[in-house]
């Protein structure tokens, strides 16, 4: 069983990777988003648009992250790499 990354995105970012226009997502490099994060090993990240039962969902590979910026600055950049299933989301 792959190890899977749950995200939820707004419309207008989850549309932007199904189109494949955006392949990084960006958290905040937070005490929550660090325990989520790091030092973990993930296949796939499983975008959801939203909180309905029956929201669009994606399943994208993981292809890593980095920190970047400084100090109060700092986020994590998640690579996406291919979009494996898309269900519910209509182009």
């Amino acid at each position: 069983m792959p190890a899977i990354l749950h995200l939820n995105l707004h419309r207008d970012p989850f549309e932007r990777i199904a189109a494949g226009t955006k392949r990084i997502e960006y958290r905040e490099y937070t005490p929550y988003w660090r325990r989520r994060i790091e030092n973990r090993e993930y296949d796939v990240i499983q975008f959801r648009n939203g909180y309905a039962t029956k929201a669009p969902v994606m399943l994208v590979e993981h292809r890593g992250y980095r920190i970047q910026g400084k100090e109060r600055e700092k986020e994590f950049a998640i690579r996406l790499g291919r979009i494996l299933k898309i269900k519910r989301w209509r182009k």
